[in-house]
């Protein structure tokens, strides 16, 4: 039996990151259950980073989960990975979030996005320096309301033509 069906965890190359997670979807691993990173700056560990992929066999026909593993990619600041979203789409979300997040980038995504802070956001609020009294710049409606204004917090109801 695979030490993967068994929900271990295998370390990966950052510089053949695709290659081996091609390995693991070619296994049967055919669902990208998540992603996420590590800030391993306080541990004391280098590289700084480490971009973790959970993965699932689900199969298609009874809905049973045959099995979960794990791949664990160690980068530092400037990183070598390149994107899985070829492999599994939802990698192209989760990506987003990791480089919003983290601000690990990937090789191949010179355009990426925020996904879950806005854009005016400076730096990636989950690293371990970020700074917890930072303050960011306040945005508000395109409209130009005050926040505490009642159009700021209360939805206005449509008017529709009689």
């Amino acid at each position: 039996m695979s030490d993967l069906l068994r929900g271990d965890i295998r370390e990966i190359p950052a510089a053949s990151n695709v290659e081996e997670l091609a390995k693991l979807k070619a296994e049967g691993f055919n669902v990208l259950v998540d992603m996420t990173a590590i800030d391993r700056l306080k541990l004391g560990k280098l590289p700084r980073f480490e971009v973790v992929y959970r993965f699932m066999k689900l199969d298609a026909a009874t809905g049973e989960d045959r099995g979960r593993a794990e791949a664990r990619c160690a980068v530092d600041e400037q990183p070598v990975l390149r994107s899985a979203k070829g492999l599994w789409p939802n990698a192209d979300w989760l990506e987003r979030e990791v480089w919003d997040m983290f601000g690990v980038k990937f090789a191949d995504r010179p355009d990426i996005k925020r996904l879950l802070m806005y854009e005016e956001f400076s730096g990636h609020a989950l690293r371990k320096d970020y700074p917890i009294a930072k303050r960011q710049p306040l945005i508000g409606p395109k409209s130009g309301d005050k926040a505490g204004s009642p159009s700021f917090n209360i939805l206005k109801p449509t008017v529709t033509g009689e």
